[in-house]
């Protein structure tokens, strides 16, 4: 069966948060794999019911009590596990045109599957991108700039410090980025994903920023008043 746009759309998203795509023949046939933790079961379930034509099982939960399933091997979806994987070392990449992919709809899933707020107060918000390199996260960073017009940038991960000796403490080595989204940018994130997101993700998008008023604002506007 031939991918419509919208499930096209969705597996690009997919694919840069926790979709896993598989070929068991060399790279003539792949097919996608699915896992959820049982709090996201709901989210689960729904993209099943997305891919359900390419599935033969409905999900399980297995023994860590996790939701997976997993669609039919089929030449569907060759292209992507092309695009999205490294041919020598099948490890997941984030392609040089994936601008020409991403949408708003596969930001949404894409945040479904890998993104968090920082805090209620900043609403700044985290896209989680440990499998990729940091050219490969600056790179979607210009993306979300360039094509979304979001503020973005790479955000390191350090290792925690352990102590070795009086006042001795290692370097801090930088275990991976993620990308973090300015508060600034985050009523324009929520506008362009927030109606793509199922109910029970709501919760990864509380009320919208308030921005603050310059004092010069505020005074203009009580001049004119007056």
């Amino acid at each position: 069966m031939k991918l419509n746009k919208e499930l096209r759309e969705i597996i690009c998203g997919l694919t840069l948060g926790d979709l896993h795509i598989q070929t068991q023949t060399g790279g003539r046939t792949f097919r996608l794999c699915f896992e959820q933790g049982n709090m996201h079961k709901e989210y689960l379930f729904h993209l099943y019911e997305l891919f359900r034509d390419y599935v033969s099982t409905p999900p399980k939960q297995n023994s860590k009590g996790n939701w997976y399933f997993k669609t039919l091997t089929s030449p569907s979806f060759r292209y992507y596990g092309i695009l999205f994987y490294d041919k020598d070392t099948k490890k997941k990449k984030v392609p040089k045109n994936i601008h020409k992919f991403i949408t708003a709809k596969s930001l949404a899933y894409w945040y479904m599957d890998d993104g968090s707020i920082k805090s209620k107060q900043s609403k700044g918000v985290f896209l989680n991108t440990q499998s990729f390199t940091y050219r490969e996260v600056l790179l979607l960073c210009d993306v979300l700039k360039n094509k979304f017009l979001l503020d973005s940038k790479p955000r390191p991960i350090y290792e925690r410090l352990s102590k070795t000796g009086p006042k001795d403490y290692r370097k801090k080595k930088i275990l991976y980025y993620q990308i973090y989204i300015s508060g600034h940018s985050y009523n324009l994130l929520r506008s362009l994903i927030f109606d793509y997101l199922i109910t029970s993700m709501y919760y990864k998008f509380p009320n919208l920023r308030k921005e603050k008023r310059s004092k010069v604002c505020l005074k203009s506007n009580e001049s004119a008043q007056r």
